[in-house]
């Protein structure tokens, strides 16, 4: 069941009518509008079952129509559209007890902009019912990163971009104007200070005073609307700027302009942009909300900052006077625009939500969670791909477990993995969330070590025995173990994971060897693989992406350096030779990459400084995927962090480690692929020499020893499996 405030117009209604059209072909859906108006009239018309009550009534009847509507109906899930619809939505929640959703439209926070009596009215009913919310809906990853940054569960958030049906949609780009004729720029939006209609006035004006055959065209109606005109004639723009008024033929609008252009402060994903889109128009639009998953600057379209007026001005100059670019980018628009944001594809996406909060409703109030234990949260590439791998796996065991995070930027560590997440250091929250668990999961990288401090070791060693008594299933996942140099942390170390842990798996043969030295004994222990084996490279355009950011251009071969500062490790001399060695012996520029920022940053910034030949210095920041993809174009890569060799493996490019620690020189061990040299004892002869031997014959085996650590890696979910269903 679909409840609506009713009066909505432009986008919201579109969306709300198109969404409902394509849920009925194939599901019972009764949409249910509080007050007459556009949408109660066009739903019937549509084939929707479609019921209103007339909103003079007031607030009390609609109440009652709303429960009245819920008894005759039955619907398994109420999804809620817009702020009245929420709060009436919460109120059934409360008499029958349905779960019930939201689409968030827009920002809840700029919704009432310009009214302070209906934002302190309208607005305050509104957060009160988004907070009571069962499930969200977002209609851009921005808004569902504006949620989480306000406080809602990240796992209670599902993104859906808007729809649009293209099936009618004209297939020939829009005909050349000639020299002479005018060139309509055109923006179909509420006359409302969101839409910042003054920056577009003042962009259009400037444009205007260099080229004269430009037109403006405003299709919408709203509150600024006699202000606007106004400034227009300010401007001295008014003659050649048309206020439409309200348009209900957006297709046949869209048709009779040449720039589609859109200049909000704040959207989520405007459906203008989509109805420009299928009548072949190129795009400008202000860099806000889920704008950008459509027009990528300089491919599907151009972008501005808000408020920025003078490059909205340039922008509209240069379509104005490159008829070949208008239709270039339109034609990218229109194919982007069809094939990722189709009406059926949204349909699609909204269907697998509802089935998804039927399934976890159906489970409310078991204990089916899992807490999640490691060095997340602290900027490290490696440490947040051994997180995104341990969740992907462990959603192949169950796809609604809830997951809690303890990690050192909860709210980051929220946004980048789709889980909650609280302080690592926050007791009262770990015990809360290991109550509602039933698995602990202490994994991702050497937490079982005292090298850098005595404190670390007893800490993670004091988690394992509070999730062991809250009654969790306690797993050690792919993890490294060791060295732990004190006698007394020895035998601590060996008593509490004797005890406390139901399942070890470790990452490599030689921690498998430091449990049986320290006599752990109990729990089963395997030899997995690292968590991260199981990763895959990102898609081309988005590695290509990420090239272009820093800077780099895809198609130069390169070798990798990925380093990091080390007591024993003194020799950069070394490096900087073999890396200019590299370049003019095999033709391959030297790319310095960060796991860790912005410490593996400035050691390749110091070493950049040092070469007599062109490289790279990464700064950005890239996901996981992108940097495996990255390194995967690489001809070697040359890697202390553990995690660049891991993601070498991951992507088949050949690797020279420099080890600084057993777990460097443990893996290339382990899968004997690639060359493994000490880190104290580094010299450029040898470094260079195992950079052409591994560009030389490179190892062929690496194919080979890479699916065994992949096979190796399976035990790991395997083991929490197991853990689960016992």
């Amino acid at each position: 069941m679909l409840f609506a405030a009713g009066g909505d117009i432009g986008g919201g209604k579109t969306h709300i009518l198109s969404l409902a059209k394509e849920l009925s072909k194939t599901n019972d859906l009764r949409l249910v509008c509080f007050r007459k108006g556009q949408m109660s009239d066009e739903g019937p018309g549509m084939g929707i079952d479609t019921v209103y009550i007339d909103h003079a009534k007031g607030f009390k009847a609609a109440i009652t129509f709303a429960i009245a509507q819920y008894d005759e109906f039955r619907p398994q899930v109420i999804h809620c559209h817009g702020a009245k619809a929420n709060a009436l939505g919460i109120l059934v929640k409360k008499c029958r007890k349905v779960p019930v959703m939201t689409t968030v439209h827009s920002d809840p926070k700029l919704d009432y902009m310009g009214s302070p009596l209906r934002k302190y009215t309208y607005g305050v009913i509104n957060a009160w019912a988004l907070r009571r919310m069962d499930y969200y809906v977002a209609v851009a990853w921005r808004m569902r990163e504006l949620l989480i940054d306000r406080g809602f569960d990240p796992q209670s958030i599902f993104t859906v971009y808007n729809g649009l049906d293209f099936s009618d949609a004209p297939q020939q780009p829009k005909p050349f104007k000639g020299e002479d004729e005018p060139i309509t720029v055109g923006i179909a939006a509420r006359l409302n200070p969101v839409k910042d209609i003054p920056t577009l006035l003042k962009a259009f004006a400037i444009a205007y005073r260099q080229d004269p055959r430009l037109r403006l065209s405003i299709a919408g109606t709203g509150e600024e609307e006699a202000a606007l005109k106004q400034m227009a004639a300010e401007l001295g723009i008014d003659s050649v700027t048309t206020f439409e008024g309200w348009v209900s033929n957006m297709r046949r609008y869209f048709s009779g302009i040449d720039i589609n252009v859109l200049s909000s402060v704040s959207e989520t994903f405007p459906y203008s942009l989509l109805e420009g889109a299928c009548e072949h128009c190129p795009a400008i639009a202000s860099n806000v909300g889920g704008i950008p998953s459509l027009v990528i600057g300089g491919k599907t379209g151009l972008m501005f900052e808000p408020g920025d007026e003078q490059t909205f001005a340039a922008h509209i100059l240069t379509l104005a006077k490159d008829r070949q670019l208008r239709r270039t980018l339109g034609e990218a628009l229109f194919e982007k625009a069809r094939s990722e944001f189709s009406l059926q594809r949204m349909k699609e996406d909204q269907e697998k939500i509802y089935r998804t909060l039927l399934r976890r409703h159906e489970r409310k109030g078991t204990r089916r969670g899992a807490v999640l234990c490691g060095a997340y949260g602290k900027g490290n590439t490696g440490d947040e791909a051994i997180l995104t791998a341990i969740l992907a796996s462990l959603r192949t065991v169950d796809e609604d477990m809830p997951f809690y995070v303890m990690s050192r930027d909860p709210k980051q560590t929220s946004k980048n993995h789709s889980v909650g997440s609280f302080y690592i250091f926050n007791m009262v929250k770990f015990v809360k969330a290991l109550r509602r668990s039933r698995l602990f999961v202490s994994g991702g990288g050497t937490l079982i070590q005292d090298v850098t401090s005595s404190r670390s070791l007893y800490f993670y060693l004091m988690t394992l025995r509070i999730a062991r008594l809250c009654g969790a299933k306690v797993i050690m996942y792919g993890c490294g173990m060791g060295p732990v140099e004190k006698p007394f942390n020895r035998r601590l170390a060996a008593r509490v994971l004797s005890k406390n842990a139901h399942r070890i798996t470790v990452r490599d043969s030689g921690s498998e060897q430091f449990l049986q030295e320290i006599g752990v004994s109990g729990p089963a222990v395997e030899r997995a693989a690292d968590p991260v084996v199981s990763l895959k490279p990102a898609g081309e355009d988005d590695v290509n992406r990420a090239f272009d950011e820093e800077g780099i251009p895809a198609d130069v071969p390169m070798i990798g350096f990925c380093l990091r500062r080390w007591k024993t490790f003194t020799n950069t001399d070394a490096i900087v030779r073999a890396a200019e060695h590299a370049y003019r012996r095999w033709g391959l520029t030297p790319v310095f990459l960060a796991i860790e920022a912005p410490t593996d940053i400035e050691i390749g910034e110091a070493i950049g400084k040092q070469l007599s030949v062109p490289c790279y210095i990464c700064r950005k920041k890239h996901s996981v995927s992108q940097i495996i993809g990255m390194i995967s174009h690489m001809k070697l890569m040359v890697g202390m962090r553990l995690h660049s060799l891991i993601f070498a493996a991951a992507g088949g490019t050949p690797m020279v480690g420099i080890s600084y620690d057993v777990k460097v020189s443990g893996f290339l061990h382990d899968c004997g692929a690639g060359t493994a040299l000490q880190a104290e004892s580094l010299q450029e002869e040898a470094l260079i020499a195992a950079i052409d031997e591994q560009l030389q014959t490179g190892s062929p085996d690496r194919q080979i020893a890479y699916g065994i650590l992949k096979e190796l890696e399976c035990k790991n979910v395997l083991a929490a499996k197991d853990l689960l269903e016992e």
